[in-house]
């Protein structure tokens, strides 16, 4: 019992402790945005990365999403005899949950998972440390861009995702099932209000804040994980830490969210 209740108390004080870092990480890296030199070119080569190089993803994993909403949906819609009802269903799920969730999960897969590989490499090759030598601030050249550039792209990413996931539906319920085209857009325009659209794009912005902030800081502070792993041991499980503290954030955050803005 004493063992159990030491052990507690150290990993209580260790992630703790390692809040506290991140939490400087993100602090310093913010700060460092209203400070010059502004490196603008940074930025849009992350908004490349994340963004446009998402993109395909995106794309496949929104259009199939709206093809499984729409099926579930009508399935349901029609034993109450409801089918009018769908196009809103489809686009109310995507536009204040699924849409912003999934998108975030995604990035997350795709570019935070590198992000934190690519920062965790240069930490461990003392790339970072080389950075700091020649009096260069690594949060504002390495930490703050991708942070920037999560937070400007995923929301794009999420509209898009929105929009073909109700392309998605739309194939299920007129092409497959035969639902009047009319009645699946006029539901979904009758069923959807701007506070509809607004809870998704502040959970989009969340949810990028999150997925940069997790991924470069887990990078940036390898070394100082109680493992002692360094070199590529050190750099796979931290990858695999970031991705599963990113999703149980973001799940966590759309919870919150809603409860707020419901």
């Amino acid at each position: 019992m004493g063992r159990f209740i030491e052990r507690l108390g150290d990993d209580t004080l260790y992630y703790g402790w390692q809040a506290g870092l991140m939490f400087r990480v993100l602090t310093g890296a913010l700060i460092s945005l209203v400070r010059p030199p502004y490196d603008l070119a940074a930025i849009l080569r992350q908004v490349h990365f994340i963004g446009a190089r998402s993109l395909l993803v995106i794309l496949v994993s929104g259009f199939f999403t709206g093809m499984v909403l729409s099926l579930q949906f009508y399935n349901t819609l029609e034993r109450f005899g409801t089918v009018d009802l769908l196009g809103s269903a489809v686009a109310l799920a995507l536009l204040r949950e699924l849409g912003p969730v999934m998108a975030a999960l995604m990035v997350i897969a795709r570019a935070g998972s590198a992000m934190t590989a690519e920062i965790g490499i240069m930490r461990t090759s003392e790339q970072i440390d080389a950075i700091e030598c020649m009096a260069i601030n690594p949060l504002q050249y390495l930490i703050a861009p991708k942070i920037i550039a999560t937070i400007i792209s995923l929301p794009i990413l999420t509209h898009i995702f929105d929009v073909i996931g109700i392309v998605g539906g739309w194939l299920v319920a007129v092409v497959l099932f035969g639902m009047s085209q009319g009645a699946y857009f006029e539901g979904m325009y009758d069923g959807t209000e701007w506070a509809d659209v607004h809870m998704g794009l502040v959970k989009s912005v969340v949810f990028g804040l999150l997925i940069g902030w997790i991924a470069t800081s887990k990078g940036y502070l390898l070394h100082t994980d109680r493992s002692g792993a360094y070199g590529a041991e050190g750099v796979s499980r931290t990858t695999t830490n970031a991705v599963v503290l990113s999703a149980i954030a973001i799940l966590f955050a759309d919870y919150l969210i809603g409860a707020i803005l419901l």
